[in-house]
């Protein structure tokens, strides 16, 4: 099992992604952790979006959420799935992508920066996850919002040998920002699962092991039958 390793660097390293995310709240201020950003009530993803075709994801909510547990604690359902718009960024070749280009795929949905450490501790595991798991049923989708060109966030990957993710950018860091008026994003890296219709069902800010048994195993009731 991935989770249970008994190599004492891969132990070391899943108990900092636990603890990074247990204190999340604590550290919220710590610079070049955690942006800080505001909730707004207003002027929501769902108010300009058709709610009405996520009705049938409740029963997906139902699904999961016996699986939001362990490793992957953190991620809370949520009380109505909404389908989010406004949410636009890039692919590896330039070409602009939104969540609707995904259409038919369950996707892990998650914002990262080079900057951000518990992002770039998470991200061979988000890597390990799509090799492990992805199909033309499920997607990790991270996104990177570091300002400026891509040589840096590229070097990462290259360096970690983070080869199984594709490629999305955003350095407008307008997705971030949208899903922060939503109140679904305070800080790096955040993550949102999302079902084949489009629509959220699950939501976290913060790391998690990803390439665990229980995210794989929350994969696998979001993608379903």
């Amino acid at each position: 099992m991935e989770n249970q390793t008994t190599d004492p660097k891969k132990r070391f390293s899943a108990a900092r992604l636990v603890a990074f995310a247990a204190i999340a709240g604590l550290i919220a201020g710590a610079a070049g952790v955690y942006v800080i950003e505001t909730r707004s009530g207003k002027d929501t993803l769902a108010e300009t979006a058709d709610a009405g075709r996520c009705e049938a994801s409740k029963d997906k909510v139902a699904a999961i959420t016996p699986f939001l547990k362990g490793q992957v604690a953190a991620m809370a359902p949520v009380a109505e799935p909404r389908p989010l718009a406004g949410l636009n960024f890039k692919g590896a070749d330039g070409r602009d992508l939104t969540l609707a280009d995904f259409g038919g795929k369950a996707v892990l949905l998650n914002l990262w920066a080079t900057w951000c450490v518990p992002c770039r501790e998470e991200m061979p595991a988000l890597n390990a996850l799509e090799k492990a798991a992805g199909s033309d049923r499920f997607e990790v989708v991270a996104v990177n919002i570091d300002i400026g060109d891509e040589e840096k966030p590229k070097a990462f990957l290259e360096e970690t040998k983070v080869h199984d993710l594709g490629f999305y950018r955003d350095s407008s860091m307008g997705v971030f920002n949208t899903l922060k008026k939503e109140g679904l994003a305070f800080g790096l890296p955040v993550t949102l699962l999302i079902d084949d219709k489009g629509c959220l069902i699950s939501a976290m800010n913060g790391p998690a092991v990803w390439d665990s048994d229980d995210a794989k195993a929350l994969v696998k009731a979001a993608v379903g039958s």
